[in-house]
């Protein structure tokens, strides 16, 4: 029995087919579960209609901007009309402007900072608070986060600060949320090459350094990612929350 069959879920964060959104959907899919779609701009919707329309043509797909409130209430509207209830989100949304993630975080300016935090890590409370009255029987908000929330990584700059409050955001959402039966998990993934990731200055110096310092020396696969966000999702994954989940060849562990 797949293990997600009857579920219903939203994905936000879907860019391209590299996204690491993409590669937890389909293998939430694969299991499945029944999902919609959201996007940002007129720039991403082609890229988000080609790829969620090849689960049929019946697939919810919305225009969201996650910093509007408005926005957010309209999708879960609609996904509430769709579904009747919902069972997974996942928060892959990220964002800072790109002269923050160049020089020195000292040098980081007050708008870059509070952009950062909007978009990266307050959308993720947004959007739990829209989704928790449609998760009826309970359900799995899943957030994507990075290394640099905990260690100093050059050029993640603000974008590191922001993840971390995104992952300080996990932990007390997972407390409010714990006892509608709503779990809250954050997923650290190694670097992957993605439409985001080609942003940071020196990203295939990091992929590199993975490779030759992580415990598997090796870099982390999109498929790996997917299975980790099937794991959060399924009754496996029953009794955490508020986790942080390193999927990143072990390099976490790593002091030298």
């Amino acid at each position: 029995m797949s293990l997600l069959a009857g579920k219903t879920g939203i994905v936000f964060g879907v860019a391209n087919k590299r996204s690491i959104a993409w590669a937890i959907a389909q293998a939430w899919a694969r299991e499945g579960a029944k999902l919609a779609f959201t996007y940002q701009g007129e720039r991403l919707k082609d890229n988000v209609e080609e790829l969620a329309g090849t689960f049929g043509a019946d697939t919810l797909i919305l225009s969201c901007d996650v910093t509007k409130d408005e926005d957010i209430a309209r999708v879960f509207a609609e996904v509430g009309a769709k579904f009747g209830k919902l069972n997974l989100l996942l928060h892959s949304v990220a964002f800072a402007p790109k002269d923050a993630l160049e020089g020195e975080f000292v040098n980081t300016s007050r708008e870059a900072y509070r952009i950062a935090h909007d978009v990266s890590a307050y959308s993720l409370v947004a959007l739990a608070r829209a989704a928790a009255p449609l998760m009826t029987d309970g359900g799995s908000i899943v957030a994507m986060s990075y290394y640099g929330a905990e260690k100093v990584v050059p050029h993640y700059n603000v974008m590191g600060v922001a993840k971390a409050s995104l992952e300080a955001s996990t932990r007390y959402l997972a407390y409010d949320l714990g006892p509608k039966k709503i779990r809250v998990n954050c997923i650290s993934a190694g670097p992957v090459n993605t439409l985001a990731a080609r942003g940071i200055a020196g990203f295939t110096d990091m992929l590199k350094h993975y490779e030759a310092h992580s415990p598997l020396k090796r870099n982390v696969l999109p498929e790996e990612l997917g299975a980790t966000g099937v794991f959060l999702a399924s009754d496996g994954a029953a009794a955490m929350t508020g986790q942080v989940l390193y999927v990143d060849s072990g390099y976490q562990i790593m002091g030298m």
